[in-house]
């Protein structure tokens, strides 16, 4: 492979259509495209200060590098990609890609990144402000996920979460078959609308949790004492929940068991009676 080596870059598309190459230690101090319509590329100990510098590269290993705020929508149609061990300041990366591998990465702005992913797998990450991460992406990995941006992961499909804590308003809406396993999730309005959903070993916090959804699993799962009004007008629940869960409204379907219920509550024309609700002590 060909070596570009303590090179700066600015302008319009000064590597465009570059293959089989390594590139380390380059900066790219300006302009927009630098590295489009490419494949088979390798960037090590960079940096990236242009507009929109890593647009339809196909097949790329990008480690130690720093994409700075003025690089915002840096990494597009690009399929086949691995990063590890980056940080990103900039906003609204990573959209319409198949095959995308993260570890060891801090995005501090997540406005509206991951968008149309299919095939995301994500290791030790780091999501920080900004609204709307993993919006309508789909066949999603993660083990260790640090988040505190808002509206988390809506109309995905095909995501299975492990060791995360999730700080958000609004997260997993309208997913299909989603599971997550040992993981902490703060924050209002979970899993609404969705189906297929499971969480295991888990522990929320916020108000309208699991409410308007289908086929809805917890296991060995713990509400703060300020959760309320669960599972409103949700089917098909199969729910075993350690400790006590506040209080419990408008379920449609299902068996729910915990070791205590603070309450039911049934609006006098909610929808049917028939879940079991089973109190242990």
């Amino acid at each position: 492979m060909e070596l570009i080596k303590d090179k700066q870059f600015g302008g319009e598309r000064p590597l465009f259509g570059i293959h089989d190459t390594i590139l380390d230690n380059i900066t790219i101090t300006d302009g927009e495209s630098a590295i489009k319509m490419c494949h088979d590329i390798e960037c090590h100990n960079s940096k990236f200060y242009g507009k929109y510098p890593w647009w339809h590269v196909d097949n790329s290993l990008i480690t130690n590098c720093y994409f700075d705020t003025n690089s915002r929508s840096a990494i597009w149609y690009s399929n086949n990609m691995v990063m590890k061990d980056t940080v990103i300041d900039a906003p609204k990366l990573f959209r319409e890609m198949k095959n995308l591998t993260l570890e060891n990465v801090k995005i501090n702005d997540a406005d509206e990144t991951f968008w149309r992913i299919d095939g995301l797998k994500i290791k030790n990450v780091e999501l920080h402000q900004g609204t709307y991460p993993f919006m309508f992406s789909k066949n999603i990995y993660v083990d260790g996920l640090v988040s505190d941006a808002k509206y988390v992961f809506q109309y995905c499909q095909n995501v299975e979460v492990h060791n995360a804590k999730i700080t958000t308003k609004d997260s997993f809406w309208e997913c299909d078959n989603v599971t997550v396993y040992d993981s902490e999730i703060h924050g209002e309005y979970l899993a609404w609308h969705s189906k297929n959903v499971k969480f295991v070993r888990c522990h929320f916090s916020g108000e309208q949790l699991l409410c308007y959804s289908d086929n809805v699993t917890l296991e060995d799962c713990t509400f703060d004492p300020a959760c309320d009004r669960v599972f409103e007008d949700c089917t098909n629940i199969n729910a075993r929940i350690k400790g006590t869960i506040t209080n419990i409204k408008n379920p449609v379907s299902g068996r729910i068991v915990a070791d205590k219920i603070g309450s039911v509550t049934y609006d006098e024309y909610a929808k049917g009676h028939d879940t079991e609700i089973i109190q242990n002590s």
